[in-house]
C-alpha cells in the first residue's frame, strides 16, 4: 500500500506515525511540508478526503492558530493562512487510496491502511 506522510521531523508525534507506516508494510512518501508546503487548494483536498474542517486542521499550540479562531475566521481564511505559514497545520496528515486522516493519535492512521 502506497501512502503520503505530511511530516516534521522535530514532531514526535509525526515520527512516531512515519515509523507505524513503515512497520505496516506502506510504500511512504513523505513530504517535510514545513519545507514543502501544500498549496491552498491541496489542503482544501486533504480536509475534505479527511471528512475535516480547516479549522479542525489547525495546530492550535500555535499563536498564529488562536488568533485566527479567536477573530471567527472562516474556513477561506483559515486555508489561506495555512498555505502562507504551513506551521498553522496540525500534524501528520497521512493519505491513502483509502483517504486522508489527521493521525492524532497514530492509530488513526490504521483506518486508512
Amino acid at each position: 500500500m502506497k501512502a503520503t506522510i505530511w511530516h516534521n521531523p522535530n514532531c514526535s508525534t509525526s515520527r512516531k506515525v512515519l515509523a507505524h507506516l513503515r512497520e505496516a508494510g506502506a510504500d511512504v512518501s513523505v513530504i517535510e511540508y514545513l519545507k514543502t508546503p501544500p498549496t491552498r487548494d491541496e489542503l482544501e483536498r486533504l480536509f475534505d478526503r479527511a471528512g475535516m474542517t480547516p479549522r479542525e486542521g489547525l495546530r492550535m499550540k500555535e499563536a498564529g492558530a488562536k488568533a485566527l479562531v479567536a477573530r471567527g475566521a472562516d474556513d477561506a481564511a483559515i486555508l489561506d493562512a495555512m498555505a502562507a505559514d504551513p506551521i498553522l497545520i496540525e500534524r501528520p496528515l497521512v493519505e491513502t487510496e483509502k483517504g486522508v486522516r489527521l493521525a492524532r493519535p497514530l492509530e488513526k492512521a490504521d483506518e486508512i491502511l
